[in-house]
Parts: structure tokens; C-alpha cells; sequence
């Protein structure tokens, strides 16, 4: 009697366990789609960083160091975001996208800024629609960051309350990195405006 018991208390414990384990797959699997959302918008917004700087290089002849920045900047971007897309929420690479992301978005302001002086260039057909799909996207990534960051909430707590961090910990759950801005410039949305 004893036996069975001691088997059906393990047998819970191990069920427990088993249940919790996949708890936290779901959600570090959450946490990947919610970069993946990320992802999908920055890659949209990488697209169209050519597409501006190709219509603003008419106009801006003077301004060649600058959209020579900005298209280096999106590179870097974009390197940095393909390989935090190979681990989303490893925080080495999430630091690098986050810090290439704020590089990019100064630059990104500071081409908007020049592209002010150019009045023929504010009223470019191809500027305006860049332009708004520029803004679209911008909002997106906004929304993503949010969606992700909350999936990271959810998933941090869930790996660090009691019992669920002792098997966290014992398999392998890593930590995720919250998607956070440093630079406070970086934290205001891209301006986008040329009206």
C-alpha cells in the first residue's frame, strides 16, 4: 500500500514538473514570436530606407556623407536585428539591435532634418508616399515592441516565481532582454513630415 503511494506521489511530482516545463516553452516561445513581429516591421522599414535615400539623392547632392550614413546605419541595423532574430531574447544581442536601432534613428532624424532645406524634395510624389509608409511602419514597431516586451514580462515572471525557477533553472531557461531604448532621443518616434 505504501508503494503505491510513494509511486503516485511521484508520479504527480513528475506530471508537476512536466507541466510547468511546458508552461515555460509556450512562453519563451511567445516571447519569439513577439521578435518576430519586431522583426517582420524592421525589415519592412529597412526596405524602405533605400527607396528614400535613392529619391533624396537627386535633390541632396551636397548631402552625400549623410545618406552614405544613413544606408550604412540601416546595414548595421540590419545585421544587428539577424542576429537577434537567430536567439530572440538573448541579451547580448538584444543590446547590439537596440544600440543599432538608436544609431539608426538618429540618423534617420538628422536626414529628416537636412531633407527640410529641400523644398522640391518635400514634395516629391515618391518622398510623400516613403514618406508615409515610413510613418506606417514606424507605428508598428511601436506596437511590436510593446506586444514583445509584454510576452518578456510573462515569460520572466513565470521563470523566476517558485517552483517553475527550479525547473527553469535546472533546464536551461534563460533570462529574456526587455526591448528598452538607452538614448533618450532614441526613445521619440522617427519625424516623419514633410507638410
Amino acid at each position: 500500500m505504501e508503494t503505491w503511494i510513494v509511486i503516485g506521489v511521484i508520479v504527480a511530482l513528475v506530471v508537476y514538473i512536466i507541466a510547468i516545463y511546458n508552461g515555460l516553452v509556450a512562453l519563451r516561445n511567445r516571447v519569439k514570436n513577439g521578435f518576430s513581429q519586431i522583426d517582420v516591421q524592421l525589415q519592412r522599414r529597412y526596405d524602405l530606407i533605400p527607396n528614400l535615400v535613392e529619391t533624396a539623392k537627386g535633390y541632396m547632392k551636397h548631402e552625400r556623407e549623410t545618406l552614405d550614413a544613413v544606408i550604412r546605419a540601416r546595414n548595421s541595423a540590419q545585421a544587428a536585428s539577424q542576429r537577434a532574430e537567430a536567439n530572440p531574447g538573448d541579451p547580448a544581442a538584444m543590446r547590439e539591435l537596440m544600440s543599432a536601432e538608436s544609431a539608426l534613428g538618429g540618423m534617420l532624424t538628422r536626414f529628416f532634418a537636412l531633407a527640410e532645406a529641400y523644398p522640391d524634395l518635400k514634395a516629391n510624389q515618391n518622398m510623400m508616399q516613403v514618406q508615409e509608409e515610413l510613418t506606417s511602419t514606424e507605428n508598428r514597431i511601436a506596437f511590436s515592441r510593446q506586444a514583445y516586451n509584454d510576452a518578456v514580462t510573462v515569460y520572466n515572471i513565470k521563470r523566476e516565481s517558485f517552483p517553475d525557477s527550479l525547473v527553469a533553472n535546472n533546464f536551461g531557461f534563460k533570462e529574456a532582454e526587455q526591448w528598452t531604448m538607452a538614448d533618450v532621443a532614441a526613445r521619440e518616434v522617427v519625424k516623419v513630415d514633410f507638410g
